[in-house]
């Protein structure tokens, strides 16, 4: 788990070291566009979307935003060239790696280890983790949920062959356990949040003591490596519409609520569960944390090849 100490050191050195890479690329190219991948969890980047902020800060470029139900997707887009910036949780950057996709780890966010679960039906005869040997376990592959499943498999004495992983997106995978297709579904917020309140389903296990279901900010490398003052911009503005989330909840939800669509009270309890959230780069202590991510998958054989996460650590201080 990544104490929060880490964090208050990474803010007291990020101004310092952005001053530094950005000297080293005075002669960058002026940003002509940037376009931002982003999920519905992504509270940070949500906030700033809807009040215009990055139009503003950048009138000279064209600002996209593309919404995307899972970080797979996302980071297929951001390596094929269709994205330069997008944030996801900690295993999509992981099997990203493993398949030689170009891209950097260029931020990081607090954990956030109760806003994922595993979830079974309020009258399943599951009540603890070791019941899921043999089971059916919806969950979208790669993602942070399917990091989750494999610590929670691990906590109960099961190996990965003891459960029957059935891959599907988060809305697919809702209906498919709304219908009793699945035994259980391992989900993140706000999806975890929505059929909390729509169904009662019991928990099985969140993140705590499984997960730290850290978030990655990353992007391209020719993004990385033109723009690391556009990067200094967007961490400034993030850590900023955090701010919003802690000291104006109301509005903060108000906001979330109107972009996507979900109820009030699924927004608000998705947040309640969610920490003080400022935006910095990578430290030494959230590293080795995603590179015990990598192990568990090439221990599973879930990736094909050890991978060094340090390898696409991006530092602006021009080291990386």
């Amino acid at each position: 788990m990544i104490a929060r100490r880490h964090f208050v050191r990474l803010l007291a050195t990020t101004a310092a070291l952005w001053g530094v890479g950005a000297r080293a690329q005075a002669g960058a190219e002026p940003l002509k566009e940037l376009r931002i991948g982003y999920q519905k969890a992504a509270i940070n980047l949500v906030l700033i979307k809807q009040q215009g902020i990055l139009e503003k800060r950048f009138p000279q470029a064209r600002v996209q935003w593309v919404e995307f139900p899972a970080g797979p997707q996302l980071l297929e887009a951001l390596s094929a060239g269709s994205l330069e910036f997008g944030l996801t949780g900690d295993s999509p950057p992981v099997f990203a790696q493993a398949a030689g996709k170009d891209l950097f780890y260029v931020g990081a966010e607090p954990p956030k280890p109760d806003s994922s679960a595993i979830v079974v039906l309020p009258d399943s005869p599951l009540r603890r983790l070791p019941d899921l040997k043999g089971k059916r376990v919806a969950l979208q592959k790669g993602s942070s949920a399917h990091y989750l499943l494999v610590r929670a498999v691990e906590k109960a004495g099961l190996q990965w062959a003891d459960i029957q992983p059935v891959y599907l997106a988060p809305a697919d995978a809702r209906a498919a356990f709304e219908r009793r297709s699945v035994d259980a579904w391992a989900i993140w917020d706000p999806f975890y949040a929505a059929v909390e309140l729509a169904l009662k389903p019991r928990v099985l296990a969140t993140g705590r003591d499984l997960s730290s279901n850290n978030s990655f900010y990353l992007a391209s490398r020719a993004f990385t490596t033109q723009h690391p003052k556009v990067l200094a911009t967007l961490f400034e503005e993030l850590t900023r519409a955090d701010r919003l989330v802690q000291e104006d909840r109301p509005a903060a939800i108000k906001l979330v609520a109107g972009f996507s669509g979900l109820d009030a009270g699924v927004v608000s309890l998705f947040i309640q569960r969610r920490p003080k959230s400022p935006v910095g780069p990578l430290t030494a202590a959230i590293t080795a944390d995603q590179q015990r991510v990598a192990d568990a998958f090439h221990q599973l054989g879930l990736i094909p090849k050890r991978i060094q996460v340090a390898d696409i650590v991006w530092r602006p201080d021009g080291n990386k």
